[in-house]
């Protein structure tokens, strides 16, 4: 009988130490760990903002580049239309 008591009272102070220093534990690693979420979210924050103004860039770029090219279209377009005025001209 004197061990089962024995037994039951260790059993009870292990499970009272045993969540005491589990739960500090869990509490140390969950604020570490919230720390390294919060750094990682930062360092997301700030390359997609240097891509925001990679994209603009790039953005500007290309539209440079399409105006570009449709000057040139427009350009090639005035020719071809020319040449077709002097052909017909020349069959009247």
């Amino acid at each position: 009988m004197g061990q089962q008591k024995g037994f039951g009272n260790g059993f009870i102070i292990g499970s009272i130490v045993g969540g005491v220093v589990g739960g500090l534990l869990g509490t140390v690693l969950a604020s570490r760990n919230e720390r390294q979420i919060a750094e990682k979210d930062a360092q997301t924050r700030q390359s997609s903002r240097e891509m925001a103004f990679s994209s603009e860039e790039s953005i500007e770029l290309a539209r440079h580049g399409l105006e570009d090219k449709i000057a040139q279209l427009n350009l090639a377009i005035d020719d071809v239309t020319q040449q077709l005025g002097s052909v017909k001209a020349k069959e009247e």
